[in-house]
């Protein structure tokens, strides 16, 4: 997972690496590796550190990109091209710097979040997001709104009912398009 922030020593960003911080046992089960983003530099991550520190009451042991070029920001497309950092800037200058990226092992990019400056991220929506790309994996499953691991999950329509019913048990078929299976494991 890679997360980004437009800025150090901003408040909802310090609450947000603090989160993840206090989270990253939670990421280690799911063997998802953490790395934030920020358009400042490596010596500021360092300080920055310090503070997260101190209010998550844990370190925050991941590391952060120093991207003060805006190389990483372009290429993921969180800002324009022409984009450059002015003199004085604020976090607003590099504001559309936040968004969440969870990269598969084949290093494609499988789910995206992008927020805006004043809503801090729900990382255990995150996580949650993350337990549904990993489960339905090269599975002929889905996630139904609102899903969390355990509950009833959405049988592809790549299966006949036949199929699905051998692989995955009894169905709950709503109609023919949309059919529920208990949670396979």
């Amino acid at each position: 997972m890679l997360f980004s922030h437009p800025k150090d020593f901003t408040p909802v960003c310090t609450t947000e690496l603090g989160a993840v911080a206090q989270l990253l046992p939670e990421f280690a089960k799911r063997n998802t590796k953490v790395m934030g983003i920020s358009v400042d530099s490596v010596e500021d991550h360092d300080r920055w550190k310090q503070d997260i520190a101190a209010f998550a009451g844990v370190p925050a042991d991941f590391p952060i990109i120093d991207d003060s070029t805006l190389t990483v920001a372009k290429l993921f497309d969180m800002l324009p091209a022409e984009a450059y950092l002015p003199d004085g800037r604020t976090a607003a200058d590099s504001a559309t710097v936040r968004t969440v990226f969870v990269i598969g092992p084949d290093k494609k990019i499988r789910l995206t979040m992008t927020y805006p400056m004043s809503v801090g991220r729900n990382f255990a929506e995150i996580l949650r997001a993350l337990d549904a790309v990993q489960f339905t994996d090269g599975a002929p499953l889905a996630t139904p709104a609102n899903w969390t691991p355990g509950q009833d999950v959405v049988v592809g329509l790549s299966l006949d009912n036949e199929a699905a019913q051998a692989q995955y048990g009894a169905l709950d078929i709503k109609f023919p398009y949309l059919r529920l299976a208990a949670f396979p494991g």
